[in-house]
């Protein structure tokens, strides 16, 4: 698999910019990062376990921390920190974000869930 020549974080858009040593590029806004959390908070601990996060619109990245030579981890806003992206999961992220994004939007509308939190009540 492609190695990254670059990681860099866009603070003011949240979108994590990857380059690879085979040319590829993808910028993975943080959204996107947190609701595809290879963590087993998300992806559960066997097949048909996934969860489906809801209301993560404006999640962003607080901290890109290495993991050794092979990954990173990714500390969000709303204090997710238990995912390790390894440069496979990013590559396969970039990759697949198309067809990923919507499939997690349409599974978001078959539970009746928002991208957005929930409106807080004036007082």
């Amino acid at each position: 698999m492609p190695k990254p020549l670059e990681l860099r974080l866009d603070r003011r858009q949240q979108v994590l910019h990857v380059t690879f040593d085979d040319g590829a590029s993808f910028a993975l806004p943080a959204e996107y990062l947190r609701v595809e959390s290879p963590s087993a908070e998300v992806q559960g601990h066997g097949p048909g376990q996934r969860v489906i996060v809801p209301a993560r619109r404006h999640v962003g990245i607080m901290k890109v921390e290495p993991v050794g030579n092979y990954a990173v981890r990714l500390v969000f806003d709303d204090l997710h920190d238990t995912g390790i992206y390894s440069w496979d999961a990013l590559y396969e992220l970039g990759v697949e974000r198309a067809k990923r994004w919507e499939a997690y939007e349409l599974a978001l509308a078959a539970k009746g869930l928002s991208r957005d939190p929930p409106k807080r009540r004036g007082g």
